[in-house]
């Protein structure tokens, strides 16, 4: 759980999805100063990393919030070495400025959460947790009552079939979820994109655009986005919603 420290001065890991949506939200609730808020993208194509949203409707989401964005820029097939020499440099940077944490919205991962507590100690910097160990349906539910707004732009086909990629992240969803399927997509079942809430200025105008079948193949035995002890079972099928920015307004 995040403690209410104002000695603090902490950046948050952002997706621009929902677990990372409540927990900025759970951070200002407790004072916590969040500086800045980071996310990575491809460098290729523009689009925050697995989520596959455009930095366009990125940049409006963190304007709505009224953040400062930091953006770390992956290449295509990025090995474990070079994300981390990039994370690293990054940090480091950070840390110069005053940085002394780094929060996560991450639930239940543990491998997740050991390796990023071995590389923030690397850099003298604090890791925080807030959603760490709460039920996911009750997480799920505590969302939608707060009033977020949110997209599934990205499925598992691994998991879920096409029709839940575009749905919205409301209750009719948790309920149509099949029983395999944890409710935050936890192990990577889908993930969202959130478009307004209760600590957004304005709401973010996004149309759906086309539904996309795509899949990612590891390059190398070093790929920074499959697991080691895991690979042959990687999700490598994706569906995508693509969300286009609504400048009709």
């Amino acid at each position: 759980m995040s403690q209410n420290n104002n000695t603090n001065k902490s950046i948050l890991s952002w997706s621009g999805g929902k677990d990372a949506a409540l927990t900025l939200y759970i951070l200002q609730q407790e004072n916590i100063a969040v500086t800045s808020l980071f996310t990575t993208i491809n460098k290729v194509r523009k689009r925050i990393t697995m989520h596959g949203v455009h930095v366009d409707l990125l940049a409006q989401q963190v304007k709505s919030l009224g953040y400062s964005l930091d953006l770390i820029s992956l290449p295509e097939n990025i090995s474990m070495a070079k994300y981390n020499d990039l994370m690293g440099t990054f940090l480091n940077t950070k840390k110069d400025s005053g940085v002394n944490e780094v929060v996560f919205g991450d639930i239940y991962l543990e491998d997740l959460r050991k390796f990023r507590d071995e590389e923030l100690k690397k850099h003298q910097l604090k890791t925080n947790y807030p959603l760490w160990k709460r039920n996911t349906l009750e997480i799920a539910k505590q969302f939608i009552s707060l009033g977020f707004k949110a997209i599934i732009v990205a499925v598992s086909s691994n998991k879920l079939d096409e029709k839940f990629a575009g749905k919205e992240f409301d209750l009719d969803f948790l309920y149509s979820l099949p029983e395999n399927v944890d409710p935050c997509g936890e192990n990577g079942e889908f993930h969202t994109f959130v478009y307004d809430g209760p600590n957004f200025k304005f709401p973010i105008p996004v149309q759906k655009g086309e539904v996309t079948y795509q899949t990612y193949e590891t390059k190398d035995e070093d790929d920074c986005f499959c697991e080691e002890d895991n690979k042959a079972d990687w999700d490598k099928g994706f569906w995508f919603c693509d969300l286009l920015l609504d400048k009709s307004n």
